[in-house]
């Protein structure tokens, strides 16, 4: 870009000035590069190994199983518990375990509510990790 000192050499010089431009584009590039780290969301998740050990057919499991059930009732591997006793039941069996992992599997025709409930409780009795079981492939076939 040239700069005339004014003088007999010319007119008027019909160049635009870019320089304000240039100063709204960098200035527009800063906010865009300070805005994304902010925008950015991240939920906690713990995936299930790839490649699961096979489990002898005989072994004994000491997973534990929260159902939840239709009209408030609760079972813990598939004995039933009522909503008033299932945080005392809950802290009887975790309060000698080390490893804190629960699974629940809510039925289809219960409330989100009742799932929620459940989850606050097994909070309450000092369970660190709470996984949600999907529904069985028999519940989604229409019938």
């Amino acid at each position: 870009m040239g700069m005339s000192a004014g003088g007999a050499s010319g007119g008027l010089n019909n160049e635009p000035n870019v320089v304000p431009m240039i100063d709204v584009l960098l200035v527009l590039l800063i906010i865009f590069m300070v805005m994304q780290p902010m925008s950015r969301k991240a939920i906690d998740l713990q995936l299930p190994d790839p490649t699961p050990a096979v489990v002898a057919a005989n072994s004994v499991s000491n997973q534990i199983v929260l159902e939840v059930l239709p009209g408030d009732q609760y079972a813990i591997n598939k004995e039933p518990v009522s909503k008033d006793g299932l945080l005392s039941r809950l802290k009887s069996i975790y309060d000698p375990r080390p490893d804190k992992i629960m699974f629940v599997k809510g039925d289809p025709k219960v409330k989100y509510q009742a799932v929620i409930f459940a989850m606050d409780q097994a909070r309450g009795a000092g369970v660190k990790v709470i996984g949600v079981t999907p529904k069985d492939a028999a519940a989604e076939t229409p019938q």
